[in-house]
């Protein structure tokens, strides 16, 4: 489900009563530096450039630094489970995303952390929309063109993705499911390698994300069909939504919230809450944040990326079970 499409309470009362809780109980946070963990390599791409983005945006606003803090491995569990261990003191802040908080409890037999166990809620920020693009070759010229397609060859279109419960893996088997489609997955060890293949017509297309797919489409190297979200992204706009084309149900893509470990104050997680909502407003912040990829449909309260995880975890177990994919 869309994050645009959540009726809960406005992000205006959120940063208005913020403040106020926050004087409540959160003493003198913070007095030394607070540590982002953000359970990837470093420069790993999308997620690692927009949490240092906001790192540096709570830098601005907070009396001490805010270090980010690489921890990769276990497609973020290493790192989650990390953060998960720490003190709930408000010190360790862990930046994460849909992959590791709602696919992997389906992925893996043995997860390290539980996602709504071992975490306090703060704020949903904001996601990156899959898109389905294509090589320049391939026949279909639309979104209908392509399930026609796909439906009277079933299994001849070869999708390349970044591994088993990827986001461009659950983006093609959510189509596939609503469009009565079989489409062969062709896992990659690096996006870089899958869109080599894109380009050279070894495979015929990704559900790539916006931060990957759009060079290749600005560059003529690749056709984008269809952008996998509620409304049309500001680094393609001239792309149309699933729905737009007469396909709804088809909004998927990685979103990103902010956790603290169990325990955490309420004091302290209503002014953390509060500082990430005033940045989500801000404009220059908002125009850094959409220029590295990421659509601005988060915010809120704690309550709000609760009731969305929870969903979140039943439908990407659903896409997970679907695809077949595990990880033991």
């Amino acid at each position: 489900m869309s994050l645009s499409r959540r009726t809960l309470l406005s992000v205006a009362a959120v940063t208005a009563t913020g403040p106020a809780l926050a004087q409540g109980g959160a003493g003198d946070w913070p007095n030394r530096p607070v540590r982002m963990i953000v359970p990837a390599p470093g420069g790993a791409g999308t997620a690692d450039a927009l949490a240092r983005i906001f790192a540096q945006e709570m830098e601005k606003r907070l009396p001490q630094r805010v270090i980010v803090e690489n921890r990769g491995g276990a497609a973020g569990n290493v790192g989650a489970a990390a953060a998960a261990r720490s003190a709930p003191d408000g010190y360790t802040v862990l930046w994460t995303w849909a992959g590791t908080m709602a696919t992997n409890p389906a992925m893996y037999a043995d997860m390290p952390f539980d996602p709504q166990r071992d975490f306090t809620p703060v704020i949903l920020l904001g996601s990156v929309p899959n898109i389905l693009i294509v090589n320049n070759d391939f026949p279909a010229r639309d979104l209908a063109a392509f399930a026609a397609f796909a439906r009277a060859n079933p299994g001849a279109i070869n999708h390349g993705t970044t591994g088993n419960g990827s986001s461009m893996h659950l983006a093609a088997e959510l189509f596939a499911s609503r469009t009565g489609t079989q489409l062969t997955h062709v896992p990659y060890a690096a996006p870089a390698a899958a869109t080599t293949d894109l380009v050279a017509g070894r495979i015929q297309a990704m559900f790539n994300l916006i931060t990957g797919a759009q060079p290749l489409v600005a560059g003529g190297r690749a056709r984008a069909l269809a952008v996998l979200s509620e409304t049309r992204v500001p680094q393609m706009p001239d792309v149309p939504t699933a729905a737009e084309l007469g396909m709804p149900g088809l909004a998927f893509g990685t979103w990103f919230c902010l956790m603290l470990p169990r325990g955490a104050d309420p004091a302290l997680v209503a002014r953390l809450n509060a500082l990430a909502n005033e940045i989500l407003q801000d404009p220059e912040a908002r125009q850094r944040l959409e220029a590295a990829g990421m659509a601005l449909d988060g915010g809120g309260t704690p309550e709000r990326l609760a009731t969305y995880l929870r969903e979140e975890l039943a439908r990407h177990a659903e896409l997970v079970r679907i695809s077949g994919a595990r990880v033991n």
